[in-house]
């Protein structure tokens, strides 16, 4: 499914996902996605899903729309491409398109994981991506955001516990995720009790938190 990342000064904002045939972005907030900066218009930009494809479109905007430096004003957006708004960078990812370019070339600061998301690994230093290191979990939401944390064993538990807990684990085909208490979410769905497949981009959401998995 079509996602959004919204970042601003290499942190990661909000993760959006595309469901609907029109999704606006503005100042305003009756928009689909608000961003309130003065620098975006009320009505900036918006989404069209036409089939298999997304459609930006700038919606007269003063400062206008940029997509990997070019104003655009109605563009076909392909797997991995940053529009530029203002200081804000949205990425566009589409998991049904197949593209090697990394998802994203940001690294966050260092920061403590908050206290809401435990990460049992045996390095829980952010790692910069790009390209043969190991895969990663990145933090979408919390004091945390924008964290990115190498999973380097062949388990890593994530969550609290008492709250949710699941448990990320390498194998040859792959990383794969199952819960281990609570309930733990897959890109808005609930996952049962057998392990499912990681794709690069997936979202996954355990007591409120949400966070990213990033392959190497």
């Amino acid at each position: 499914m079509p996602k959004l990342v919204v970042a601003i000064d290499e942190v990661v904002l909000k993760e959006v996902l595309l469901v609907k045939e029109r999704t606006t972005l503005g100042r305003r907030p009756y928009n689909d996605i608000v961003i309130d900066n003065l620098a975006v218009s009320g009505e900036h930009a918006a989404f069209h899903m036409i089939g298999a494809d997304v459609y930006l479109e700038d919606l007269n905007s003063t400062n206008g729309t940029y997509v990997s430096g070019r104003a655009v004003r109605r563009h076909l957006l392909t797997h991995s491409d940053v529009i530029e708004i203002g200081k804000y960078k949205v990425r566009y990812l589409n998991s049904n398109e197949v593209s090697t370019t990394p998802m994203s070339a940001r690294v966050a600061p260092a920061m403590a994981v908050p206290p809401s998301l435990s990460l049992a690994s045996s390095n829980t230093a952010p790692v910069p991506l790009g390209g043969s290191g190991p895969a990663m979990i990145r933090m979408l939401t919390g004091a945390g955001a924008g964290q990115e944390v190498a999973l380097h064993k062949v388990v890593t538990t994530i969550g609290k516990p008492g709250v949710a807990v699941a448990a990320v684990t390498r194998r040859l085909q792959g990383y794969v995720v199952a819960p281990i208490d609570g309930g733990t979410l897959l890109n808005g769905e609930a996952i049962g009790s057998t392990a499912v497949a990681l794709q690069d981009g997936d979202v996954l959401e355990l007591g409120g938190t949400r966070m990213q998995f990033v392959q190497g």
